[in-house]
């Protein structure tokens, strides 16, 4: 490992000396589950033309087996938030890389639609829990003046999962001839399955090397270990007072318990605003350009090809947008960056939703769009993840992993997340319908009207994090 920086080296300002080739270096390996989140996710993309011809679904099964991942990760993301407390940060993330490598291998190769389910309702709890842990886990060992960053790469990796995904399934796809072409006696779309284990066997490894999250060991009472990691991490003489700090910020007594995060309205306001930023990260509807992308732009008249083409384009604006948040975000916080955010993918669903509007139909009964709305189509969209992931995508994870007290981190964690995924599932699984309902100019027009409302919440009741110590959130 490289030995202790000095925090007042490039791009870090502060009195602590930081061993930041330790920190990138666990900071790393916590991400891959940020990775495996994104890969997860969008793996389906692309094999829904498979799954529908192989399990003979309706749009409402489609939507149901779709969607059977984030009935996963809505308990995992709660249960994770909870066992986080009992066992541990990297224990539970163990837990969720085991998930992780059995589901791939299971929804790759099971004829059985309802082992098909659960396998990727388990590879669910796996992206829940990650989705909350990791972040966690990197707010607890990063320092302050660089936990933004370090905590955005979180965000970096779950694009580059997404993308990684979007390639795979096209260049599967081409090999094939289409994703229900087959390559060595298998369907492609059951190899766009497959491929998950790959990294999800290399998250397991990796997790071995890494140590125990040093606020988790102090609450555990375990300061002899909790002062190792710390003097790995800081170096000595910041160890010992950050152990005192870190001490200090838990009731004496009391250990962390779900009752930490009851308040007079059910919930501490705290908990409130994690909450909101969790479910309209959700209701602003990014996920349907990334479950549904090919699904979407094929609506719009395009081929499978050409579709899947798109995807990655989208994966790669949102790779590029996500590192200029991680430029600036311990910069100018992150309460601009949600406004802003806000702002331009209310702009840009309601193009998106104006684009729409006008589509027509062909013989074959598909959406067509004309040259100036399929082309404002394509650039909103792009917009809106760009806009997406230089603001909610790694500012609501981040602040997640950051907001909550160290008493109620791991609780608050577990609302925050199930929320999150509730809302995810929720719009997922609505979209088939609404789509065929109200199309999709209607269902934009909805997304649209949430982003709005975002602004407003944003403003109200979001405060700043910028710089705190973690000893310092209030609840």
């Amino acid at each position: 490992m490289a030995g202790p920086t000095g925090a007042d080296g490039p791009g870090i300002a502060g009195a602590d000396r930081v061993n930041l080739g330790f920190i990138i270096a666990i900071v790393a390996v916590a991400t891959i589950g940020g990775l495996l989140f994104g890969y997860d996710s969008g793996a389906v993309n692309g094999t829904q033309a498979g799954l529908q011809e192989h399990f003979n679904l309706d749009a409402n099964g489609l939507g149901f087996t779709v969607g059977s991942l984030l009935i996963g990760c809505a308990f995992g993301a709660f249960f994770a938030g909870r066992l986080a407390d009992l066992v541990g940060r990297r224990s539970v993330m163990i837990m969720a890389a085991v998930l992780f490598l059995v589901g791939a291998l299971i929804q790759g190769f099971t004829d059985v639609h309802g082992i098909f389910v659960a396998a990727r309702f388990a590879g669910g709890m796996a992206v829940g829990a990650a989705s909350v842990l990791s972040p966690l886990y990197i707010s607890e060992v990063a320092p302050a003046n660089i936990r933004g960053r370090m905590s955005t790469v979180q965000q970096v990796m779950i694009i580059s999962g997404l993308t990684a995904a979007f390639l795979v399934n096209y260049f599967l796809a081409q090999k094939a001839g289409s994703s229900l072409g087959e390559i060595g006696g298998t369907t492609a779309w059951r190899w766009m399955y497959l491929a998950q284990a790959v990294p999800a066997a290399i998250f397991l490894f990796a997790l071995f090397l890494i140590p125990e999250s040093p606020r988790y060991l102090v609450m555990k009472g375990k300061d002899d270990a909790a002062r190792k990691v710390m003097t790995k991490l800081f170096g000595p003489d910041a160890a010992d007072r950050k152990l005192g700090e870190i001490r200090a910020s838990f009731v004496v007594g009391h250990k962390p318990s779900f009752k930490d995060v009851i308040g007079k309205f059910g919930f501490r306001p705290i908990v409130w605003a994690g909450i909101m930023l969790a479910t309209f990260q959700q209701f602003v509807g990014i996920n349907i350009i990334f479950y549904y992308g090919e699904t979407l732009w094929r609506l719009a008249g395009v081929s499978e090809e050409v579709a899947l083409e798109r995807n990655i384009l989208s994966g790669a604006v949102s790779i590029a947008a996500v590192l200029v948040a991680l430029a600036v975000i311990d910069k100018v916080g992150r309460k601009p960056l949600l406004l802003i955010g806000s702002v331009g993918m209310a702009a840009t669903l309601g193009a998106m939703t104006w684009a729409f509007s006008g589509a027509g139909a062909d013989a074959a009964g598909n959406l067509v769009l004309n040259e100036t709305a399929g082309l404002t189509a394509l650039v909103a969209a792009n917009l809106y993840v760009i806009f997406f992931n230089f603001s909610w995508g790694p500012v609501m994870w981040v602040m997640l992993g950051e907001m909550f007290p160290n008493q109620m981190r791991g609780s608050a964690l577990a609302v925050a997340g199930l929320a999150q995924w509730g809302a995810n599932y929720l719009v997922v699984q609505s979209f088939p319908a609404l789509a065929d309902g109200i199309g999709l100019a209607g269902t934009y027009a909805l997304y649209t009207v949430s982003a709005v409302i975002s602004i407003f919440l944003v403003r109200s009741f979001i405060k700043e994090t910028k710089g705190k110590e973690l000893e310092d959130m209030q609840g």
